[in-house]
């Protein structure tokens, strides 16, 4: 029987050219979204830190073989692990998302643009330290910045159109494919070498989503854009051997990703790339908790104190209705027994139930000794979501881009307190006059969690003005964060 597949190897497919030729040849003329790369690093590597306090996070770190230390490595921020690139985009990588309090991209796929650095910091620091040891100049802290607008955009553009979720695969995947293109353009790659790279990524083994849902979340989903990162790094650095691409990764009939991941659709695009997501992006300033219950958790605390006004407790409780939009329902709306960190921070009832009962939630309210207080579960079991039709056109609205929560509490009496909305979180772009002073103090809560006081203002100075930031070579810049 004859094949009707031809052997004849097409161009690369458009998409995979689009992704290289961004990111190899585009130029970022944004102010704005050099200015808020520079708030991205400071509050991806804060969040890093932050990470640093949980052992089920420092478990996982350091080289694959204890006591192995890369001379001319790349260092891990917080701690004095110096490694191959590879691996220390797997530490700085888990470290960042640990914790699920750095920046969002909400669209047809969500995802968190900021994972990316695991990859961009590492390469850079490597290829900084070992260009000084060979005396050639170093990489500076613009390449840093330039490299989280790209990889920012790639994801995000990529993510407005395409739902991976609804084909049961992990977001970051699209982490995987940005770290390529972006470490491709560090490591000086050839276009053709670019090509490649990001089309074995591609090709690559893709996550399910499964240890983020029940009966299966856990804590793979903490280490999941780590491991992204570094097999990102790991694939760029094997095109930069000559190791051959794939040119239909994603259009081959039968054999591409879209007939075999993606039910034969292909991609879709809103826009091309440029530097719209970086300067669009979602900063998770208030609360340590999955993005689509952000404005839940504040609407939530605001009502703490209405309760303490009215004079009520929670026990006065009958039910409190969340309405909210479809993807919070689709990921966050969970009923039923949370067995581990990872399941609660994903649950929209647990955070709103913490934020009413305190008037806060911080990384610890997810921890077994705090998951133990009967009053969170008797309360979660008494809230319900509903979807608003209008809050989910919103949410997909790129005008708006809302991401809205409204809490209603009712009380047994037959009274209740009047509805409390939240359409855009603290950390939005419409907010961002309000957010970022609160961003950067929460920077300088987590610079306190790690170093002495000597250390945190030298890390601040050159962390706070963007000019003085950029030119700043990057091992230079990272050495600060050694301890």
């Amino acid at each position: 029987m004859s094949s009707l597949i031809s052997n004849i190897r097409p161009d690369y497919d458009q998409v995979i050219q689009d992704i290289v030729d961004y990111a190899l040849g585009y130029e970022i003329t944004s102010g704005l979204a050099i200015e808020t790369a520079r708030h991205i690093l400071i509050d991806t590597l804060g969040c890093g830190l932050e990470a640093l306090s949980y052992p089920a996070a420092c478990k996982l770190l350091g080289p694959v073989v204890k006591g192995t230390v890369v001379p001319h490595g790349a260092r891990v921020p917080g701690t004095q692990f110096q490694l191959d690139p590879v691996q220390a985009a797997f530490n700085i990588g888990t470290l960042i998302r640990w914790l699920d309090f750095n920046d969002t991209w909400l669209a047809a796929e969500w995802g968190h643009p900021s994972d990316n650095l695991g990859a961009i910091l590492a390469v850079a620091d490597w290829l900084s330290r070992n260009a000084v040891a060979a005396g050639k100049p170093p990489l500076t802290m613009n390449e840093v910045l330039h490299g989280i607008v790209k990889a920012h955009e790639i994801q995000g553009v990529i993510a407005l159109e395409n739902s991976f979720n609804q084909v049961g695969l992990d977001h970051v995947l699209l982490v995987k494919v940005a770290s390529t293109a972006v470490v491709s353009r560090l490591l000086g790659l050839t276009r053709d070498e670019a090509l490649a790279a990001v089309s074995l990524a591609w090709v690559d083994g893709q996550s399910l989503r499964t240890y983020r849902h029940a009966p299966n979340a856990g804590s793979r989903k903490s280490w999941a854009a780590g491991d992204a990162t570094s097999r990102a790094v790991r694939l760029a650095l094997m095109a930069q051997t000559g190791e051959m691409g794939y040119p239909s990764a994603l259009t081959a009939r039968t054999w591409g990703f879209y007939d075999v991941l993606f039910k034969g659709q292909p991609f879709k695009f809103q826009r091309s790339y440029g530097s719209y997501v970086s300067e669009n992006v979602l900063f998770k300033i208030s609360f340590p908790a999955e993005f689509h219950s952000q404005t839940a958790v504040e609407a939530a605390v605001t009502l703490h104190q209405q309760l303490k006004d009215a004079g009520k407790s929670i026990d006065d409780i009958e039910r409190i209705t969340i309405r909210t939009h479809e993807a919070c329902i689709r990921i966050i709306d969970k009923q039923g027994p949370l067995n581990n960190p990872a399941a609660r921070d994903h649950c929209i009832q647990y955070m709103v139930a913490v934020a009413l009962i305190k008037g806060n939630l911080t990384a610890l309210d997810y921890e077994d000794a705090a998951a133990a207080d009967p009053r969170i579960d008797a309360l979660r079991a008494r809230i319900q979501c509903e979807e608003d039709p209008q809050y989910t056109r919103d949410y997909h609205d790129p005008d708006k881009r809302s991401i809205a929560n409204a809490l209603t509490v009712q009380f047994k009496d037959g009274s209740h307190l009047p509805e409390v909305a939240v359409q855009y979180p603290i950390g939005h772009q419409r907010r961002r006059a309000e957010g970022i002073p609160l961003l950067e103090a929460k920077f300088r809560t987590n610079l306190a969690r790690r170093f002495p006081q000597k250390q945190q203002d030298a890390i601040l100075a050159a962390s706070q003005n963007t000019r003085t930031l950029a030119a700043m070579p990057v091992h230079e810049y990272v050495d600060l964060y050694v301890i």
